[in-house]
């Protein structure tokens, strides 16, 4: 019996668990578990009297999901998706989190529920075009010095030693037509900082396939890439679509 007299148990205790995870998850609580416990991502067993047992399995599970949430800013449903292809068989869960199949379960972007947003195919890299900077102020219909500032501003950046795509002259030009409502390269750091923090977001997340050396991993996180980009960039647009219905009262 142990000392508030209850039966000792083969297995820990909630607490027991909760320093466990503790050292390498200091903002994990007992409410995280229960939560987690509730949405079937962990399973303990009880004992007759009603109390939690976790075997060490039980422990190495939450670490996959607190890991997977932490490090990968994998939605619980994924993780759970996961974790259930592993209890049967598909592949194993350890010894880190694994990307799934597909990471979200909306329709890709650019389908019906999404018509006129940007598609996986969209963001295929352009390796083919390949221009100086003269060729790309020509194409671009832009000067030597809004050049420069969109180079200052990092608006404007080489893919291959001085050379530039055809993505590069589209920003150009979008950037010129911008200053005709005055705004100017300097008002445009923003977006870059934006779209370098989505950028870093989307190589965390692909991260665990990128390092492999497998050509099949590497294809897969090619297509992850795509896919998150064109889901990242679909929500922005929306999220800015929604303001600026505050700006035009509609």
């Amino acid at each position: 019996m142990t000392a508030a007299g209850r039966p000792q148990r083969d297995g820990l205790s909630i607490g027991a668990v909760l320093a466990q995870l503790r050292k390498d998850f200091p903002d994990v609580t007992i409410s995280k578990i229960r939560f987690l416990e509730s949405e079937g991502l962990v399973r303990p067993a009880r004992t007759p009297s009603g109390y939690r047992q976790f075997a060490a399995a039980d422990v190495e599970r939450l670490r996959f999901v607190l890991a997977a949430q932490r490090d990968h800013y994998l939605p619980l449903k994924v993780i759970k998706e996961q974790l259930d292809a592993a209890d049967s068989g598909s592949h194993p869960a350890g010894p880190g989190p694994r990307l799934p199949r597909r990471l979200i379960s909306l329709a890709t972007p650019g389908d019906g529920e999404f018509p006129g947003m940007p598609t996986p195919d969209d963001f295929v890299g352009d390796h083919e075009t390949r221009l100086t900077r003269e060729e790309l102020l020509a194409q671009a219909g832009i000067d030597d010095d809004l050049f420069a500032e969109l180079r200052q501003y990092g608006l404007l950046r080489p893919v291959a030693a001085q050379f530039y795509d055809s993505d590069a002259v589209r920003v150009a030009r979008t950037a010129k037509k911008l200053t005709e409502f005055g705004i100017e390269p300097r008002h445009l750091r923003a977006f870059r900082a934006s779209a370098d923090r989505e950028v870093g977001l989307v190589e965390q997340i692909v991260a665990p396939l990128s390092r492999q050396r497998d050509a099949e991993a590497k294809a897969r996180a090619d297509e992850v890439v795509r896919e998150l980009a064109a889901l990242s960039v679909t929500l922005h647009t929306l999220l800015v679509k929604a303001g600026i219905r505050t700006v035009t009262g509609g």
